[in-house]
């Protein structure tokens, strides 16, 4: 990442970000200005946030059908059936904690940990000490030691905090890439990661419906072009890194798709 005084503004001038950052603000746009948001705006959001839950199971090994998500009310079963409460837990909580974000966002991780763990972990709500194991399967990437972690998490913080005249999705995508890269907790990083992505879609203003599920997105591109993207990202080049972001940016606009399709399926239904 570049050492400039705003590196995730350095990276919005990469190659085809700026094409994706555009792509991005158009198709979110549209959907808000559909005319079934005018009406029913909130039901648009719990829909998305239910499909946005099923894509991150599902990218957590997961994979059911958005029905079966919906029609279950209890998750403590198999490990399948935790992993699909922990994300639905996580894309309800990750509302409550859009005002707490840019002020301390260390605090909203380790929040986000503990709930996706329901305190069946003892380590959860805090990053990994030296030599504690990670349970993150899909990602076979070299694990940072401790100390790294610590020392990115604390410069990850401090790049929120500061702000950043980047666009939303590449703080964003950011967000997510290096989460996801460390995997600072013992279980459930992948989707802490993308609940991480969530709140700074929604809380930049980019999404501030939440109705846009990148989740959905990343799912639907599939679990091998989500690892290909997130090698590049964690490659450190400027190649890998556009790439990521408009993977991304991609998943997001899949998102949009989504809550299209279901604000059309209501305009039919109140015709």
């Amino acid at each position: 990442m570049s050492t400039t005084a705003d590196p995730l503004g350095a990276l919005a001038g990469l190659p085809g970000v700026g094409d994706s950052v555009d792509s991005v603000r158009k198709a979110v746009d549209r959907v808000y200005g559909h005319r079934i948001m005018r009406r029913r705006s909130n039901e648009i959001t719990s829909e998305a946030a239910l499909r946005g839950a099923r894509g991150s199971a599902a990218l957590s090994g997961a994979e059911w059908a958005l029905e079966e998500v919906r029609r279950r009310s209890d998750f403590s079963g198999d490990g399948e059936a935790r992993t699909v409460g922990a994300a639905l837990r996580l894309t309800a909580e990750a509302g409550q904690l859009l005002s707490i974000w840019r002020q301390s966002p260390l605090r909203v991780l380790a929040r986000l940990h503990l709930v996706a763990a329901a305190d069946a972990d003892e380590t959860a709500g805090r990053p990994r000490l030296a030599g504690e194991p990670v349970d993150e399967p899909l990602v076979e990437l070299d694990l940072p030691d401790a100390d790294e972690v610590a020392g990115r998490l604390e410069g990850l913080s401090q790049l929120i905090i500061a702000g950043s005249s980047a666009p939303a999705l590449v703080m964003a995508a950011v967000v997510h890439g290096e989460l996801l890269s460390l995997r600072p907790f013992g279980s459930h990083n992948g989707l802490v990661a993308r609940a991480a992505e969530r709140i700074v879609l929604v809380g930049s203003g980019l999404d501030p419906k939440s109705i846009c599920p990148a989740e959905a997105g990343h799912a639907e591109q599939g679990r091998a072009a989500y690892v290909a993207a997130l090698d590049g990202y964690a490659s450190g080049t400027p190649e890998g890194m556009a790439a990521w972001i408009a993977y991304c940016g991609t998943s997001v606009e899949l998102g949009v798709r989504e809550s299209t399709a279901v604000c059309e399926a209501m305009q039919r239904g109140a015709a």
